[in-house]
């Protein structure tokens, strides 16, 4: 049996045309659902196939554009482009990705992205084009966006430099004023910056307005009910974009018009720290209300803005320290050289008095010239103290009123009889108008006398001899006003709101003495007392003028019978008392031991504690004269041993210090004291102090 051998032949399948049609329809479809315009055209530029994504891309319906030329969707100014385009094709080129723009059936330019392949026939002959359109107009508005914003970032930066390079506070205002109104492009704008004290808002940079409008707008209150008011008082920017129609600026309506302004967009300037330091105001001739872009902008640029006034003010407040201790300290060093100068010019009439006193030649009447000139300059000299002291302890708060029912007309005569001296010795004319009524006050008299005392011969040093001085006192509702009034040197406009600073002498060529404390205590004795003063001048020659205010005291019915003047008991003491002194300064305690002597007292004197100690032992004194600051034991533990002897405990201790201040009156009592003087102590205070110890009441006495 023979075998037949078989050969499988496997052949190509073989496509159909109903294949093929099927391939086309689905390749149709495809076309047909894609998102994107595909188009395809002959290389003379007629459109062949236009598809659902070139409908929904450029608007035109299939039926409308089939067989018609490509350009009919290009603008005119691209037909030369879209040549060149068929020609590269044509040359069998494939372009992707090419940019450019069409035209919509409503005249839209729309921006694509062009894919562009070529059609080739079985021949691979190149016979159209094929085209794929996506539309990139979302693309193009983020990247223009962008470019925008990059560009507006750019000019923010440009701006704060600006800013920043600015040599100063008023400089840099006006920049921000400018660039603010480029930000918003508006017509005119101000800042204005904020007082916090006075709760008021004040231009300090201005574009675009008149005069008049700043007649009344120039500085108004922070709490008012215009933009500026609202924006900083909820600290929010607040926009107006139209005066006419807004209810809270109805009252600024007539301004805003007569300045040409519709709409108002106000941003308050706040610091890093939450610090309100003021507003931007911008204007506009029209209704208007500011983009969100134009307002982020401004918002990023006014951070940089309030960062550069709040660090301009704080360098501006610390030169103004710095200036302040500077002057500070210069007027330290001025005051303790005419300190010295002061302290240093009684002593030379003082030292000649006493060598002619000493004079085998002298006569009676020299010899009592002589006490009179030492009396005055001791005077004059424990005067100067008294004011340094009485400043030092106001400025710690520590000074304190004995007030009671005092009469003005009795305070001012004491004032003039104080100043008098001065008066006769330059030949100056005192008028004196006072009311006719008495005129009570709830006071301390001897401050008060103190102030009107001041304020007379601070007007005696500063006129020329042969001047006229004027005090005057009238009741003007419930406050009383004093002015004392001269022809003098008169004060410079510019030195008026520094008279009343401690140690300050507007002409030390003038002062004639003293340390330029007398018109800063009296200003701070009046206001311990609720009332004030003030000081005029129409400048250099003119005078000057100082006027009191204070306030009336009771009904003036109701004010018992109280003179001012106070009287020593000059009469010796019911008993001589036996006295111990005790001061390391032996000229001190010799001449004041003379002194009680002479009143009928029996005295012993230690010039140390130590020797104080041995001489009570036997000397059982009744009154013990205590210096404190003395080298081997001081006054307080001289004091405490004196208490803890069995004979002390009635023994009168009296206390005599150069320290006047509260803690060291206290310190006294502390240690047993009965009394604290300060010195220097008068012969007749100390006289008077032992004509008053049988009532036996612990008191702060010291000199008046």
């Amino acid at each position: 049996m023979s075998v037949v051998q078989t050969t499988e032949i496997r052949r190509k399948p073989y496509i159909t045309d109903a294949d093929d049609a099927l391939h086309r329809a689905h390749l149709a479809a495809v076309v047909e659902s894609s998102l994107d315009a595909i188009v395809s055209v002959s290389l003379e530029g007629r459109i062949e196939s236009w598809n659902a994504g070139a409908t929904a891309l450029f608007g035109y319906e299939a039926d409308e554009l089939l067989g018609r030329p490509i350009l009919q969707i290009v603008p005119e100014e691209l037909h030369a482009e879209q040549f060149q385009l068929l020609q590269r094709i044509s040359a069998g080129e494939r372009i992707a990705h090419f940019e450019t723009t069409r035209k919509a059936k409503n005249g839209r330019p729309v921006p694509i992205s062009l894919t562009l392949s070529p059609i080739r026939d079985a021949r691979g002959v190149v016979v159209g084009a094929s085209k794929i359109a996506r539309d990139i107009s979302e693309r193009r508005s983020a990247e223009k966006l962008l470019a925008s914003e990059v560009e507006a970032l750019a000019k923010l930066n440009d701006l704060s430099s600006r800013l920043w390079r600015s040599s100063a506070l008023d400089h840099g205002l006006n920049e921000i004023l400018r660039a603010v109104l480029e930000l918003l492009s508006a017509d005119k704008g101000n800042i204005q910056l904020l007082n916090h004290d006075s709760r008021t808002l004040t231009v300090v940079a201005e574009q675009g307005f008149q005069r008049d409008f700043f007649q009344v707008c120039h500085e108004v209150s922070a709490d008012y009910g215009s933009g500026c008011g609202r924006a900083l008082r909820h600290g929010e920017r607040a926009i107006i974009a139209d005066v006419e129609l807004d209810s809270e600026y109805e009252a600024l309506r007539p301004i805003a018009r007569a300045a040409g302004s519709r709409a108002v967009v106000v941003t308050p300037l706040i610091g890093a720290s939450g610090a309100r330091l003021g507003v931007v105001s911008t204007y506009f001739s029209a209704v208007h209300r500011p983009t969100d872009q134009q307002l982020r902008r401004l918002d990023l640029y006014l951070r940089q803005a309030s960062d550069f006034i709040q660090r301009c003010q704080m360098e501006e407040a610390l030169r103004r320290t710095q200036g302040a201790l500077l002057e500070a300290d210069h007027r330290k060093d001025e005051f303790l050289a005419l300190l010295a100068h002061e302290l240093r010019n009684p002593l030379a009439p003082i030292r000649y008095a006493l060598a002619g006193a000493k004079s085998a030649a002298r006569t009676p009447a020299q010899r009592a010239h002589a006490e009179r000139v030492i009396e005055r300059q001791v005077a004059n000299m424990s005067r100067l103290l008294d004011d340094l002291l009485d400043v030092s302890r106001m400025s710690m708060g520590k000074l304190e009123l004995k007030r009671q029912p005092t009469e003005l007309v009795a305070l001012l005569e004491a004032a003039v009889e104080a100043a008098r001296p001065g008066l006769e010795a330059k030949a100056h004319t005192l008028a004196i108008d006072l009311p006719l009524e008495p005129v009570w006050l709830f006071a301390d008299p001897m401050r008060l006398t103190q102030v009107f005392s001041n304020l007379i011969i601070n007007s005696a040093k500063y006129t020329d001899a042969g001047g006229r001085i004027e005090v005057s006192a009238s009741v003007e509702g419930q406050r009383v006003s004093v002015k004392v009034r001269d022809n003098g040197i008169g004060i410079a406009r510019e030195m008026l709101p520094r008279v009343f600073a401690p140690y300050f002498q507007g002409d030390s060529r003038r002062a004639e003495g003293g340390l330029g404390i007398g018109l800063s205590l009296a200003r701070g004795l009046l206001m311990l007392h609720d009332g004030s003063i003030e000081a005029f001048s129409e400048g250099p020659n003119r005078g000057s003028e100082f006027v009191v205010q204070l306030p009336l005291g009771l009904a003036r019915s109701a004010q018992p019978n109280i003179s001012t003047e106070s009287t020593m008991d000059e009469t010796s003491p019911a008993r001589a008392l036996r006295v111990l002194l005790v001061d390391d300064n032996r000229d001190a305690a010799d001449t004041c031991a003379t002194l009680l002597e002479l009143a009928g007292h029996e005295v012993r004197t230690a010039y140390s504690g130590r020797r104080a100690l041995e001489l009570v032992e036997n000397f059982h004194p009744d009154v013990a004269v205590l210096d404190i600051g003395m080298p081997d034991l001081d006054g307080y533990q001289v004091a405490q041993l004196i208490r803890g002897a069995s004979w002390g405990k009635d023994t009168r201790l009296v206390a005599v210090t150069g320290w006047g201040r509260d803690e060291d009156r206290k310190r006294a009592f502390a240690a047993g004291f009965d009394h604290h003087l300060t010195k220097p102590v008068t012969g007749d205070a100390l006289h008077s102090l032992l004509c008053s110890l049988p009532d036996g009441d612990r008191t702060e006495d010291g000199p008046h």
